[in-house]
């Protein structure tokens, strides 16, 4: 069955069509990593499916519900931890989940003991009185995904979960996000600049370049289809990404990413 499904949902800022005709399906339970070349319109799509930014044309549904028409409906069942820092640091890390708790209508009686399992879940039980300036950038992160899963959703997007951290954090998060999902059979799209990530953990690549999406699979399928002896994940981002993208234009796409997510906040 399938969790998230978009039918030709495109996304446009004035002439530049950032997110175009996009045609994808994930299942229940399932990992799918979106990856593509900076630019290519992958940050603007989970904005879409988030219902922070309402689509050009075509629709999009994430359980049964439609992003455009009942985004109400759509964000009681999803969380999202975007690339930039969304926790508080002049709060400790329970101060910021409570905040959080109260924002998702999780009932009082309920919040404490919600945030309590939240953070020890996370590893954070002995750091929950610290204010979070005090965090380390791994715990941060730990606290951020905490934060989008009180509320028990369904589905979970991750923009760039590891962007920026060290290796040993970024097991740390990953420990727990795999954790997460085996737990609670979350689903996850997310983005990703890191090929080992989604090839160790996503059960399915999406490949995407100026807006459109150039391939899917596995990602075994992915690295069989370029006919490569030895062929990585990365091979395939490049035989299936670099064709469209001049050096150009990704400069050029670059900037309208930046100045779109200066302007959203």
């Amino acid at each position: 069955m399938n969790i998230i499904e978009t039918k030709k949902l495109t996304r446009k800022f004035g002439a530049f069509t950032a997110v175009d005709s996009l045609d994808l399906a994930v299942e229940a339970g399932e990992t799918l990593a979106l990856l593509g070349p900076n630019g290519a319109g992958k940050t603007t799509a989970i904005k879409m499916l988030t219902t922070l930014l309402p689509p050009t044309s075509g629709d999009a549904f994430i359980g049964g519900f439609n992003i455009a028409t009942q985004p109400y409906k759509v964000r009681r069942v999803i969380g999202y931890v975007p690339q930039m820092i969304s926790a508080d640091g002049t709060l400790t890390g329970f101060e910021n989940l409570m905040l959080f708790a109260r924002l998702y209508d999780i009932p009082s009686k309920e919040c404490k003991k919600r945030v309590s399992e939240a953070l020890a879940f996370m590893g954070l039980d002995e750091a929950a009185k610290k204010q979070v300036h005090e965090y380390s950038g791994g715990m941060i992160r730990r606290l951020e995904i905490a934060q989008s899963m009180l509320h028990r959703p369904q589905v979970l997007f991750l923009d760039e979960p590891t962007v920026g951290l060290d290796p040993i954090a970024c097991k740390t998060v990953w420990e727990r996000i795999l954790l997460l999902k085996k737990e609670y059979h979350t689903t996850i799209l997310m983005t990703t600049h890191i090929m080992d990530e989604a090839d160790n953990f996503c059960n399915r690549v999406a490949f995407m370049s100026r807006g459109k999406l150039v391939s899917c699979g596995t990602p075994t399928q992915l690295k069989e289809s370029i006919k490569k002896p030895g062929a990585t994940l990365e091979d395939a981002f490049i035989h299936y990404t670099s064709e469209t993208l001049s050096e150009r234009n990704e400069y050029k796409n670059i900037s309208r990413e930046r100045n779109t997510e200066k302007h959203l906040g």
